[in-house]
């Protein structure tokens, strides 16, 4: 990326964007991580978390059961029982919720101010000392069962479920999915809820974001109060994250029959990079190009428009932590006779762009919608609050929203030609389709 810019020449002044000099922060001697935005627009107040447990630390055999335990957390502890913590939220006109992920269990919270205090103490508790009760836990294992049946006859479900089995081998976190197979869960007693949690649950890496109405020093020192005593599981040993991203040596295609549906879905593409690689942000650049920008980009004009052959069709391009690819991917849905159609078309426009450079207007507009959302993202507390973490999240630093428009200004059509051929259109790539058998198939 050769382009000289300066901050005059740039649509968006960085100085308005967070940064080092405007997001308070401390770190806890258990190891948490603790940032704070002030925005007193509104009383209201947003709090994000993540905590380093996950899928990730799951053995084959007890896939999904993070997923158990993190929904699990609010359903009663030592000092609560669920019908108390619900009353607790509700009569708050609040939210919180917790979230099990790959590498990760999330946190949200949302509340006036003045009742923030009470609801991360509540938080805290559930983190701590959940009980996981019996009939809570039979009751959220069957919802997660008949979300798993139901996860059978979804087309764009079991599409993306083959595409990570097939682009990400065993041994790595993304091969699996967070809520596990139903032969996995079923045998899941209440037991392994509590065994899972007492061995992986603990502050070591964890991330705290509050953002709004209180003054980032209080929020701070409240979060300090309540979470500095946390202590960490001494003998835990995480596994190293997955470093092992083997292509196939050429294009992989799986079908996965998906009996009496109108539609057919598709997901084609590979793992590429992470969040912090250098090429992230030409990526970005291309992607939006490719199947995000206006109604989703040239795959949206071509194989939706102009072909008629696609419900929907865009692109996007994951995020992930350092050593690992995120999936570049494009996604369609289709009529079951247009999936080779439709597939080819793909195909075809992402090899355009690495055999064509993006005329100047085209990348243009790209640069500048990147560029004009980035404010649109931070209007909410919930926004603000899920960028700082990301930019901690993923190793950015916290000048990363400051330096990203001039990033992105700076991107050239070889730029985006250059990762297009890099990573996207090398052809081994693994191509899965999930709908109804057709005669051709």
């Amino acid at each position: 990326m050769s382009t000289t810019t300066t901050s005059d020449t740039l649509p968006l002044d960085p100085s308005t964007l967070p940064g080092p000099e405007t997001i308070a922060t401390r770190t806890l001697t258990n190891g948490l991580r603790l940032l704070a935005w002030e925005n007193f627009v509104s009383p209201a107040v947003y709090v994000t978390a993540s905590f380093a447990v996950g899928s990730h630390d799951e053995s084959p055999a007890q896939k999904g059961l993070n997923n158990l335990v993190a929904a699990l957390l609010s359903r009663g502890t030592r000092h609560h029982d669920y019908d108390t913590i619900n009353e607790m939220i509700e009569s708050r006109s609040a939210s919180l919720a917790f979230a099990g992920s790959v590498l990760s269990t999330s946190l949200s919270i949302k509340s006036l101010a003045e009742d923030m205090p009470d609801l991360l103490r509540l938080a805290a508790e559930m983190l701590r000392e959940p009980t996981f009760p019996e009939d809570q836990f039979a009751r959220i294992k069957d919802r997660v069962l008949t979300a798993l049946r139901e996860r059978e006859h979804d087309p764009r479900s079991m599409a993306s479920l083959a595409f990570y089995k097939l682009a990400y081998p065993e041994t790595h976190a993304y091969h699996w999915p967070i809520s596990g197979y139903i032969e996995t869960v079923e045998p899941f007693t209440r037991a392994d809820a509590e065994a899972f949690f007492a061995t992986h649950y603990e502050p070591r890496d964890g991330i705290i974001v509050i953002s709004g109405a209180m003054p980032a020093a209080e929020a701070l020192d409240l979060l300090e109060e309540i979470f500095g005593d946390w202590e960490n599981t001494p003998s835990r040993q995480r596994l190293p994250l997955p470093n092992k991203h083997p292509l196939p040596e050429h294009a992989v295609e799986h079908f996965t029959e998906v009996p009496g549906k109108a539609q057919s879905d598709f997901v084609l593409g590979v793992p590429a990079l992470s969040a912090n690689d250098t090429d992230y942000v030409p990526a970005q650049v291309a992607n939006s190009i490719l199947g995000v920008f206006g109604l989703m980009g040239r795959l949206g004009e071509r194989v939706r428009d102009e072909k008629g052959l696609a419900y929907y069709a865009y692109s996007s391009l994951g995020r992930a932590k350092t050593p690992i690819k995120a999936p570049w991917i494009a996604i369609a849905g289709v009529a079951p006779e247009n999936v080779t159609l439709a597939v080819e078309t793909t195909l075809a426009e992402i090899r355009r762009m690495a055999e064509e450079p993006v005329p100047e207007e085209e990348l243009t507009d790209n640069k500048l919608y990147l560029i004009g959302t980035l404010p649109l993202q931070l209007e909410t507390n919930e926004g603000m609050a899920g960028t700082i973490k990301n930019m901690v999240y993923y190793d950015l630093g916290l000048d990363y929203l400051q330096r990203l428009p001039e990033r992105i200004w700076q991107v050239e059509a070889a730029d985006v030609q250059r990762v297009v051929q890099t990573y996207l259109a090398h052809g081994r790539h693994v191509l899965s389709v999930a709908g109804p058998r057709t005669a051709s198939e």
